[in-house]
C-alpha cells in the first residue's frame, strides 16, 4: 500500500475544525478496524447455539470460524493493491458496505451453508477493510509524530477487540440470541459509511502494483484446500475427500511457487522471501496464531460444550486469556523498541508454552482453576509475541515496502489461525463426548508446546537481539 496520497480533507473553520476532522476520521477508521477484529473473536462463544440452532456439528462450527479467515488470509495482500489502484477512500468504503452486507446476510441465514458463506463474504470485506484504513489513518496524519499516535491509537483499538469479542458476544447471545452477534455491525458499519463520505477526501487513484490475481487464486485454493484436508480428517479419518483435498492442496502450492518466481508483480517478492529473518519473524508470527487461534476455538467449546457454561460466563473466563493481550501490546512495543524484538519474543514464547503445558490438568469436570494457568499463561505469550514478532517481521521487512512487510506479516497470521482451528479441532473432536474431548484438548495442549518451542529456536536463530536494537528502523 502507499501512504504518498494523502486524502484531501475538506476546509474546516481555521486549524480546531481540521484538527476536529481529522480525529473523526482516526474514530471512523478505528470502528472499521475494531470490527475486522471483533469478529475474529466474538462468533466462538456463539458456536455452541449456531451448532444447536442451525443442526450442525463440529465441522460445521469450524467452518463458521475458518471461512471468515481463510478468506481473509487469501485476499488480504492483494487488498492493499486495489486500494493503491482505486483509492484507499474507495476501497474502505466498499469494504464497510460489503461488510455491513455480509453480515445482514449472517445474521438471517436459515441454514450452515448459507452462514458460512456469509461469513466468507465479511473475510473479503475484512480483507479489503485492514489495509486501506491504516492507509487513510497514515495519509490523514502525515507529520511524524502525529502518524505515531495514531496509528498506535489504531493497533490498539484492534487490541482492544480482542477481549471485548467473547464479553460482548456472550452478552448478546444470552440477551437476544446468536444472530445477534451479527446484526449488531449494521448501525456500526451505516455510521461509519457516512462519516467516510463526509470526513474523508478522496484520494487520487494511482496505478501502484499490478494486482497479481493468479498468485491469489493460487494461494485461496491452496490455503482452503489445507484447511477442508484438516476438518475433513477430523471429521472422517482418511478418506477419499481428505486425499483430494491434500493433493489439491499440494497442487495449489505448487502453482503458488511456480507462478510466483514468473510473475511480474509477485504476491511475495523473491527479495523478501530471501531473507531469513523476514521468513522467521513470520513464521513464529504463523506458529503463534496457530496455536493462538485453535486454543481459542478448542477453549470457548471446552467452558460450555463439556463444562456447560451459558455464552456470557464463558466469554468473563475468556478475559484472563484476552486482556493481556490489550494490555501488554503497547509495553512490549516499547520494550521492543529499546531491546530489540528478541527479548519479548522470547519471553512470550516461553509463558506461552508453558501455558500449552498446563492444559495437561485439565479434566471433564475439574475446577475453573485448573484451565486458569492455561489462559494465563497463553495471554501473556501472545500480549509479549504481538507487538513484537509485528516489529521483528517490519525490521526485517524492506525498508521502503512496510505496507508489503505488514500485509505478508497478516497473511501469515491469518492463514495459521485458520489451520489451526482446523488442526486442534480434529485433535479434540466433538465436545459432546466429555472424556475424549479433554483427552484430546490435553493432546493439543502437547502439539502446541512443541510448535512455540520450535518457534523458540527459530527465534534464537533470525530475531535481532539488543546489540542490534540501533539498526531498527
Amino acid at each position: 500500500m502507499s501512504w504518498t496520497k494523502t486524502p484531501r480533507i475538506a476546509p474546516g473553520p481555521g486549524p480546531a475544525g481540521a484538527h476536529r476532522r481529522r480525529r473523526t476520521i482516526l474514530v471512523v477508521m478505528c470502528a472499521g478496524m475494531f470490527l475486522v477484529q471483533l469478529d475474529v473473536t466474538v462468533v466462538n462463544v456463539a458456536l455452541p447455539h449456531i451448532g444447536s440452532d442451525l443442526r450442525t456439528g463440529l465441522p460445521g462450527m469450524q467452518w463458521v470460524v475458518d471461512s471468515y479467515t481463510v478468506v481473509l488470509a487469501a485476499c488480504l495482500l492483494a487488498a492493499g493493491a486495489v486500494g493503491d489502484r482505486l483509492g484507499h477512500r474507495t476501497v474502505a468504503v466498499a469494504g464497510l458496505a460489503l461488510f455491513g452486507a455480509a453480515s445482514l446476510l449472517c445474521g438471517l441465514a436459515p441454514g450452515i451453508g448459507t452462514l458460512v458463506a456469509a461469513r466468507a463474504l465479511q473475510g473479503f470485506a475484512a480483507a479489503l477493510l485492514l489495509p486501506s484504513t491504516l492507509a487513510v489513518v497514515g495519509t490523514t496524519f502525515p507529520e511524524r509524530a502525529e502518524q505515531a499516535r495514531a496509528l498506535g491509537i489504531w493497533a490498539g483499538v484492534s487490541a482492544l477487540a480482542l477481549p471485548c469479542g467473547p464479553v460482548l458476544g456472550g452478552l448478546l447471545v444470552t440477551l437476544a440470541g446468536w444472530r445477534s452477534v451479527f446484526l449488531v455491525n449494521l448501525p456500526v458499519v451505516a455510521v461509519a459509511i457516512v462519516l467516510t463520505l463526509r470526513r474523508v477526501g478522496r484520494d487520487e487513484p494511482a496505478p501502484g502494483r499490478r494486482l497479481d490475481l493468479p498468485g491469489v487464486l493460487a494461494a485461496a485454493v491452496a490455503l482452503l484446500a489445507l484447511t477442508y484436508c484438516a476438518i475433513a480428517y477430523g471429521h472422517s479419518g482418511v478418506s477419499a475427500q481428505t486425499a483430494g483435498a491434500a493433493v489439491v492442496a499440494v497442487l495449489g502450492t505448487a502453482a503458488l511457487a511456480w507462478w510466483e518466481r514468473r510473475a511480474p508483480e509477485p504476491l511475495f517478492p523473491p527479495s523478501v522471501l530471501g531473507s531469513s529473518r523476514f521468513v522467521g519473524a513470520n513464521a513464529v508470527a504463523a506458529l503463534m496464531n496457530f496455536v493462538g487461534i485453535g486454543f481459542i476455538f478448542v477453549v470457548t467449546l471446552y467452558l460450555q460444550g463439556v463444562r456447560h457454561h451459558d455464552a456470557l460466563s464463558a466469554g468473563v473466563m475468556l478475559l484472563p486469556l484476552f486482556a493481556p493481550l490489550a494490555l501488554c501490546a503497547p509495553i512490549t512495543g516499547r520494550v521492543a523498541a529499546r531491546y530489540g524484538p528478541r527479548l519479548p519474543m522470547l519471553g512470550g514464547l516461553l509463558l506461552g508454552t508453558a501455558g500449552a503445558a498446563c492444559l495437561a490438568l485439565v479434566t471433564p469436570t475439574g475446577p475453573y482453576a485448573a484451565l486458569l494457568p492455561a489462559l494465563l499463561g497463553l495471554g501473556l505469550g501472545m500480549g509479549l509475541l504481538t507487538a513484537s514478532v509485528v516489529a521483528a517481521a517490519l525490521r526485517a521487512g524492506p525498508p521502503s515496502r512496510p505496507g508489503l512487510s505488514s500485509g505478508v506479516n497478516n497473511t501469515a497470521r491469518q492463514a495459521a489461525g485458520a489451520l489451526g482451528v482446523a488442526v486442534l479441532g480434529a485433535i479434540v473432536q466433538d465436545p459432546a463426548d466429555a472424556e475424549r474431548f479433554t483427552a484430546g484438548l490435553r493432546w493439543a495442549g502437547g502439539l502446541s508446546a512443541l510448535l512455540w518451542i520450535a518457534a523458540i529456536v527459530i527465534t534464537l536463530r533470525t530475531a535481532p537481539g539488543p546489540q542490534e536494537r540501533d539498526a531498527a528502523g
